[in-house]
């Protein structure tokens, strides 16, 4: 306990004594659908954005230079949780109440539908593509990681050791191996891609509650602590956890995280309102940016970057879609 209270005033006090930090350009777009909570944003090869709208029971997409929405009516009763976008444009949502996996085609918007195998992993959670193309993704409630093989349909679920771990954020290494937080947890789980072996690392604080996780180009494994209000990183070789706190301490309630192609991580405090976008250069160790969401947010819970545009979009619960403009902050790329 000693050591975690000296880690969080010295942060603080090295936070407080820092240049003042850099703003963000943010830009949004209202959604048409009222207060359908629309989130998960992904970026399509083509450029345009594909989203669900959770609580409207819809998938979508905008494109940008337009302003333009297209609507795509999906199963009663789905209430897609996240949606990603593969390489030749096709989208793929997860029916958070319907237990399946869903695809629509990108040119003639027919579904094909890939329900869970088992009842009891009724509530697919959040997706990420591995490096073969196939579909990786948590079941909260249900206390699985799956894995859908898009070329067979056969999806494989894999029950957590840790009872209500409830699997959160997901994402794939070089390797190609899966890392998520357990947010019923203070874990971070992996899966060895080959054996299909599941480790969890416990994090130091028995109270952390890992919400959105993130890699680093050195292996870094990093989580967003939202009970805390920490931002943290777990070396998978040494089991080591080093740990910042927010600039929003224990009323940050960090939710969305995300990294862009400098390793910096960029995370959404959303026990605020408006939210606000931090962003924090994993070189330096040092939070360097920030800009309120000009909606409010109420609370925005994923993002993704686009290393090709270098921005940040985001959904919120204001009903918009949201850009954020990060490629020319900082110092310059050496």
């Amino acid at each position: 306990m000693r050591g975690h209270i000296f880690l969080w005033l010295g942060a603080a006090s090295s936070l407080g004594a820092q240049a003042p930090l850099e703003s963000v350009a943010i830009r949004e777009w209202t959604v048409p659908w009222e207060k359908s909570r629309p989130r998960d944003p992904a970026v399509a090869p083509d450029g345009n954005i594909w989203f669900v709208g959770q609580v409207g029971n819809y998938v979508a997409r905008l494109t940008p230079e337009t302003g333009r929405f297209d609507r795509f009516e999906v199963d009663p009763g789905t209430h897609p949780h996240n949606i990603i976008v593969d390489r030749v444009g096709n989208a793929w949502y997860s029916g958070n109440e319907n237990a399946m996996i869903g695809r629509i085609d990108g040119k003639t918007g027919a579904i094909t539908r890939y329900p869970m195998p088992d009842s009891a992993a009724r509530d697919p959670h959040t997706m990420v593509f591995d490096r073969m193309g196939d579909i990786w993704f948590t079941v909260q409630s249900g206390n699985f990681v799956g894995k859908l093989i898009v070329a067979t349909g056969k999806v494989r679920l894999l029950s957590l050791p840790t009872a209500d771990a409830r699997p959160y954020g997901i994402v794939i290494d070089r390797t190609n191996r899966p890392w998520f937080d357990l947010f019923g947890a203070n874990k971070i789980g992996t899966v060895d891609p080959i054996t299909m072996q599941l480790k969890e690392y416990p994090l130091p604080d028995a109270k952390t509650r890992p919400r959105r996780i993130a890699l680093t180009s050195d292996g870094g494994v990093w989580y967003d602590d939202y009970v805390r209000g920490y931002l943290g990183r777990l070396d998978p070789k040494t089991g080591t956890v080093k740990e910042w706190p927010t600039p929003g301490l224990r009323t940050s309630l960090p939710y969305a995280l995300t990294v862009d192609d400098r390793d910096r991580l960029w995370f959404v405090e959303t026990g605020r309102q408006p939210n606000r976008l931090v962003g924090f250069d994993s070189k330096t160790e040092k939070f360097f940016a920030a800009a309120d969401v000009p909606s409010g947010g109420g609370t925005v819970r994923y993002m993704v970057y686009d290393a090709k545009r270098m921005v940040i979009w985001f959904g919120t619960d204001n009903n918009t879609i949201g850009r954020a403009d990060v490629g020319k902050l900082g110092p310059p790329v050496s």
